[in-house]
C-alpha cells in the first residue's frame, strides 16, 4: 500500500479522531468520515473529510478502516451493530482500531470480524493526545498478524511511531502499562503540585529547577504547568481515565499482577467523577487535592 493518496474510513471523529484525520488529510489521504454525533461529522466534513454513513458504507468504500471510539462496546457497535464494518464486503482490507479496549475483547472481536467478511484486525492504541495526533509525533502500541501489520504501517506512520508488540491484542496490553505509568502519574504530580504550594515555594519554576535530573519527564514539562495554572480543558476526559485504570485492575486480576497503586488512582477518580468532574481533563484530579466540597 502506498500513503499518499489512500482512501481512509475513520470512525471516530471526536478529540483524538479530528486531530488525527486533519493530519491524514494533511498527508494527502482521501478521509473518509463517520460518528454518531452529528455535529461531529459536520466539523469533520467542513475539515475536508468525506461524509459516509453507516460504518458499512465508509468500509465498502475505503481502502483501510481506522477505528477510534470511546470504549469496547462502541466498537463492538461500530463493527457488529446494524450496517457495522462487519456487514461490508471487505476480504483482504484491515480495521485498525485505535481505542483502548478490553484485551480479550479485542481477541474475540478480530475472530468474529475475519468469519464475517474476511477482514484482518490491528489494534493500534496510541499514546500523546490529540496535539501529538496533529503533529504524527503519537506513540502507536500494535497488535496484529506481520501481513495486516505491514499493510498498515504506511497509514500509521503518518499518525506517529508504531511498533509491533505481537499478535492481536498485544496492542491493547502495551496500552495497559502505558496508562499504569501515565495515569497514576496524573495523581503524583497533582500531590506534588499542592505540596510545593503549600510549602510556599514558586511552584512555576519546578520543571525548570528538575529539569535534567531524574523526576525529569515529558509529563512534567506539560502537564505541571496546567496544574498550576488549573487549567482543565479537556484533551481527554477525567471518565475516560477512570475506565482505563478499571482496564488496569481486569488484567492485572486475570494475570495475578498487583497493582496497587492503579487502584489507589482509580479511587481518586471515581471520587472526582462523583463531583460532577468526568468531563474535564484527567489532571482535573488535582481538585481533590484543592479540598474542593462535594
Amino acid at each position: 500500500m502506498t500513503t499518499e493518496g489512500t482512501t481512509i474510513g475513520f470512525v471516530g471523529l471526536g478529540l483524538m479522531g479530528a486531530a488525527m484525520t486533519g493530519r491524514l488529510m494533511e498527508r494527502g489521504h482521501d478521509v473518509i468520515g463517520y460518528d454518531i454525533v452529528p455535529e461531529k461529522r459536520d466539523a469533520a466534513e467542513r475539515a475536508g473529510a468525506r461524509p459516509a454513513a453507516p460504518p458499512a458504507a465508509l468500509t465498502e468504500a475505503a481502502d483501510i478502516v481506522l477505528v477510534c471510539v470511546t470504549s469496547t462496546a462502541a466498537v463492538e457497535q461500530v463493527v457488529f451493530g446494524d450496517a457495522g464494518v462487519a456487514t461490508a464486503p471487505a476480504a483482504g482490507k484491515v480495521l485498525v482500531d485505535h481505542s483502548t479496549t478490553v484485551t480479550e475483547a479485542t481477541r474475540d472481536m478480530a475472530q468474529r470480524l475475519a468469519a464475517a467478511n474476511g477482514m484482518a484486525w490491528v489494534d493500534a492504541p496510541v499514546s500523546g493526545g490529540p496535539p501529538a495526533s496533529a503533529a504524527g509525533t503519537l506513540a502507536i502500541m500494535v497488535g496484529g498478524e506481520a501481513a495486516a501489520v505491514a499493510t498498515a504501517e504506511p497509514v500509521l506512520r503518518q499518525l506517529g511511531r508504531p511498533t509491533h508488540m505481537g499478535p492481536v491484542g498485544a496492542g491493547q496490553v502495551t496500552k495497559m502499562i502505558n496508562q499504569v505509568l501515565v495515569l497514576n502519574n496524573y495523581a503524583v504530580l497533582a500531590e506534588a503540585v499542592r505540596l510545593a504550594e503549600n510549602a510556599g515555594i514558586d511552584t512555576a519554576k519546578i520543571p525548570d529547577c528538575l529539569a535534567g535530573g531524574h523526576a525529569d519527564s515529558n509529563m512534567l514539562k506539560a502537564i505541571w504547568p496546567r496544574m498550576v495554572a488549573r487549567d482543565y480543558a479537556p484533551a481527554g476526559y477525567a471518565r475516560q481515565v477512570l475506565k482505563d485504570l478499571e482496564m488496569v485492575q481486569d488484567l492485572s486480576g486475570k494475570t495475578k499482577s498487583p497493582t496497587p497503586m492503579s487502584s489507589q488512582a482509580a479511587m481518586l477518580f471515581r471520587l472526582l467523577i462523583a463531583r460532577g468532574y468526568g468531563e474535564l481533563d484527567g489532571i482535573a484530579v488535582l481538585k481533590l487535592y484543592d479540598g474542593e466540597p462535594v
